[in-house]
């Protein structure tokens, strides 16, 4: 039985959230399909993990009997994070652009999750982990737009989770979601929700995809 991790991390409720939306729309596939299976959910807004501060951070870097309380302390807390994402057999991440980058909150995550010589590295202990990450977006930065030098949610994570981690990662896309309530983006509205709707197919066939994968 396969363990799906689901992370959001929008901060708004799925009703007014394209990136949960999306996300909710993979796991119901992933649970129809593979009903045996268990999702582990982090709701990094509601919840957040705590940013990664001195002690845990050098607790990485020296032995376990050289810890103080302290940092022995750090530490595990830490290390429940990063044996959530080790024990997972895929990863479900709802990454919506904030300020042209990804919320705080699961930057959190991640400073918590990459530990060198552990996760990241060349032999990473999630090497070939299937990663999907939903990147929505207000507007749209793809190759050919006036802003795709301003991507920095699928470059940054594309560069964290597949290059550090060596994880398999996959991106969906719904872009433009502001034009439904931004009135300069009218025209865009078609755009926007066929952007939507495929990215809500693109969901249920990926993870319909992987649910038949992981359980061959």
């Amino acid at each position: 039985m396969a363990t799906l991790l689901h992370l959001d991390s929008s901060l708004f409720p799925t009703s007014a959230s394209a990136s949960r939306a999306v996300t909710e729309a993979f796991r119901r596939t992933w649970e129809e399909q593979h009903p045996q299976g268990t999702v582990n959910y982090r709701d990094l807004s509601a919840d957040p993990v705590p940013h990664l501060e001195l002690l845990a951070a050098s607790a990485a870097f020296s032995e376990p009997a050289t810890h103080t309380p302290e940092q022995a302390a750090a530490f595990a807390e830490r290390l429940k994070l990063v044996e959530e994402l080790e024990q997972a057999d895929a990863v479900l991440i709802g990454a919506p652009m904030y300020n042209l980058t990804i919320p705080s909150t699961l930057k959190a995550w991640l400073d918590q999750v990459v530990l060198m010589g552990r996760t990241a590295g060349p032999e990473s202990t999630v090497k070939g982990l299937p990663v999907t990450v939903v990147a929505s977006r207000g507007g749209s930065y793809a190759p050919g737009t006036p802003r795709e030098g301003l991507e920095y949610v699928q470059n940054y994570l594309q560069a964290v989770l597949g290059d550090l981690l060596g994880a398999e990662v996959h991106f969906i896309v719904p872009e433009l979601t502001m034009a439904a309530v931004n009135p300069a983006m009218a025209d865009l509205v078609p755009l926007a929700e066929a952007s939507r709707e495929q990215a809500l197919v693109s969901a249920a066939e990926k993870a319909k995809l992987l649910a038949a994968r992981l359980a061959a």
